[in-house]
């Protein structure tokens, strides 16, 4: 035996044990079939079980006079059974709408919107090659995001002149584009 713990430490905490074990077996399938029928779900019903058996041994409430055990350990199950019902409430909720917000995002054409943006990007990408290579540069330069100054400097052209080749290189693609969209300018 440990000689630091005194012997009558010992032999409490043992009997103690032993009435918890009782307790526990007394009390174990009533606990559960009661959690069982509140939460509906057998995993989460055993969980709950042992977390209120968990929190009696350690409490020790027993060890008062004129306790209630049955009482506390209903009342200790009840409320852990109802936490669970409502975490199990708000993250159902929270799914819930998670699951609205994504459905309100995605548009029911989603297949067909994708097709026209592929499409519409070929339509780009063939006028753009039936243009003038340098007009074509420009534009693709200039709608990348590049500024003026930046665009003369890589075409080696002045900056004052970028705004006028810019409006020709946009009338040159429209007129390509449209020629192969078949619509009217």
């Amino acid at each position: 035996m440990d000689e630091s713990v005194p012997y009558t430490m010992k032999l409490s905490q043992s009997r103690s044990d032993e009435a918890f074990e009782t307790i526990f077996h007394e009390h174990w399938s009533s606990i559960h079939r009661f959690i069982a029928r509140m939460v509906m779900d057998p995993s989460e019903a055993e969980d709950l079980t042992l977390e209120t058996f968990f929190r009696l041994y350690k409490n020790h409430p027993m060890e008062q006079d004129e306790f209630n055990i049955r009482g506390w350990l209903y009342k200790v199950a009840t409320n852990l059974a109802l936490q669970s019902i409502r975490s199990f409430k708000r993250r159902e909720n929270y799914e819930i709408n998670a699951g609205k917000n994504a459905l309100e995002e995605t548009h029911e054409d989603q297949p067909s919107r994708i097709f026209a943006e592929k499409e519409e990007q070929q339509f780009i990408r063939m006028a753009l090659g039936q243009m003038n290579s340098r007009r074509a540069e420009l534009l693709a330069m200039r709608y990348s995001g590049m500024p003026y100054k930046d665009i003369a400097k890589a075409l080696k052209l002045s900056p004052t002149s970028i705004g006028p080749l810019l409006l020709r290189a946009e009338r040159e693609f429209k007129k390509h584009y449209h020629a192969l969209t078949q619509e009217k300018p």
